[in-house]
Order: structure tokens, then sequence, then C-alpha cells
């Protein structure tokens, strides 16, 4: 196979972040939604949810090995790992923000707005300046018992929030979108990418990602960064030049800071999310439908903690 299998370039500035050798990898397969991949560089594994199955599994990146993280996991979707290497994990059947300790114990961080249940909270970042933690709380795991247990919303809609990481209070920093959903800051933190998957819940509502302005503990603006293409943009990661690397319908597309579409890496199933992880930070971990890929670029991602 050639590199035109793996490999789409759009744009010429896209040549360059991939080698023709480098195949993408399928590591494991047999989930049923693939979702959340997390990298622990001290020990050399990846975390991801398997939403439906209700349950984590764990990539040993020393022997290849996969085994089951946690079960049950409260439907987890999105996982991020703080600057205290600690898990933090989105869970739909908990309705919760968790975060589990060294010692494995597993915390709620938030499960509330204003006393209300949040609705399903779907991914989460952290915000390397002042250990603060973001949120999106979209509706998918009470829409039906697929992602978690069917509910009706008692906030009302779906935001995006952010945790004091010194008095763990819950506010609303974005409250405009259809249906929150991928995440991330761009590398000096002044901004806030945002993706809305509201299509899913009608052909007139948005598939693109916005782009907002980040003050200390607020945000404003929110212009759109980019439309989707193919399918929806679910979760996505920057590289260590600000490129964001965000899943799509057909593998995972990459776009330069200035919001051009540069290329594509292919995947045979449709993306939700990626994480870069390997001792260089140069590996590409996706999760597509069912299974676990891998592919080794020419670009290191971000640091996140």
């Amino acid at each position: 196979m050639s590199a035109e299998d793996y490999y789409e370039v759009i744009d010429p500035r896209f040549g360059r972040l991939f080698s023709g050798s480098a195949r993408v990898e399928r590591l494991f397969t047999g989930c049923q939604w693939a979702e959340g991949p997390a990298w622990f560089g001290g020990g050399r594994y990846l975390v991801w949810s398997d939403i439906p199955a209700n349950r984590m599994l764990r990539y040993d990146e020393t022997d290849g090995s996969v085994s089951v993280f946690r079960q049950p996991s409260g439907n987890a979707n999105g996982n991020t790992v703080d600057r205290q290497g600690r898990l933090i994990t989105c869970e739909h059947g908990g309705r919760r923000v968790s975060r589990t300790e060294h010692d494995g114990t597993v915390i709620t961080l938030a499960d509330r707005f204003q006393g209300k249940k949040l609705n399903s909270p779907n991914d989460v970042v952290v915000k390397k300046s002042d250990d603060s933690i973001w949120f999106t709380d979209p509706t998918y795991g009470i829409d039906s018992d697929y992602e978690g247990n069917k509910a009706e919303s008692e906030i009302g809609r779906s935001n995006v929030y952010r945790i004091d990481p010194l008095t763990g209070e819950v506010a609303a920093v974005i409250t405009d979108m259809i249906k929150p959903n991928g995440l991330a800051f761009s590398l000096d933190e002044t901004l806030l990418y945002v993706a809305d998957t509201g299509r899913t819940h009608g052909a007139q509502h948005p598939a693109h990602i916005r782009e907002f302005d980040v003050t200390g503990a607020t945000v404003s603006g929110g212009r759109i960064f980019a439309d989707a293409t193919v399918g929806l943009f679910d979760g996505f990661r920057l590289d260590a030049d600000g490129r964001i690397w965000t899943s799509a319908g057909d593998g995972i597309h990459c776009y330069d800071p200035d919001g051009a579409l540069i290329g594509k890496v292919k995947v045979p199933e449709g993306v939700a999310n990626c994480v870069f992880g390997g001792s260089k930070r140069n590996v590409l971990y996706i999760c597509g439908t069912t299974s676990l890929y891998a592919v080794r670029l020419m670009v290191n991602g971000a640091e996140t903690y």
C-alpha cells in the first residue's frame, strides 16, 4: 500500500507532517463505541472509553497488550490527565466529572450546576496556567439508554463549564451552543476551541468548531474556526505548532492555526477522538468506532501537563 492509502494532502503544508512509510495501525478492535483516549507518559500506557460497554480499556505501549482498566465505568466518555498525573473522566451514566486519585480512589469533582443534575459530561481539558477544569455537557448520555441512562435534562440546555481549582465551584462559561463536544486550549491558552455537534439533533444545527477568546476564567467571542466537511467534529488535540488534529467521519482532519484544512489521516472507520502519545509525543492514537489505531507522525503533540 502507498502513502495515498493513509494520507490525503490538501495543502503542501501537510506533506512534511507525515512519513510516507508510516502506516495507520489497528492496535485493538472489539469496542462498541471507542472514545476519550488519555495518555500517561510515566507509565507508557493509554486509557480510553468504550461507552456503551460501560468500560474503560488500557493499552500498554511496552508490550502491546490491552486490558480492562475499569468496569463498570459510569459509561465514561472523555478523559484527560491533570498536571499531577491523575485521570479526569466525564461519565455519562454518573452524570459527573470524576477524578481517579493515585491510590485508585474515584472522587466526584462536579455533578450539579446551580443545584440541578448535569446532563452527561462529554469531554474535558485542564487549563495548565491555573489547574481549572473545563468540560462540555451535552445530552447524549441521557438521550437514550445506549450511552448512559435515559432521562430529562434538569438544566434545559447544553453548556460548557469551568470548575474552579480552589473552591470547586462550577460556572457556566459558554451557554449558546447546541451540543458542545470536544474542546482544547490553544498553546498559550488565550483561545478555547469547542466543537458543536448539534447536527445530530437536526440538519439545521451546526457541525463546526468555534474559537473563543479566554481571559482568566471567562470567555468571549465564539467565531467559527472550521466547518466539518465529512461527518462531525468530535474530539481533537493540538500539536506543538498549534495545528488541530480532529476526528471526522473519514478519519483525522488536520487544520492549520489559520483555519485551513491542510490534510487528512485516513481511517477505515468514523473517528470519535484522538490523543498524542509515545515517549516523544509523536504517536497519534485514534479512537475509531470499534477500534484503537495509531500512526507515528513527523510532528509532536502539544504538552498538556
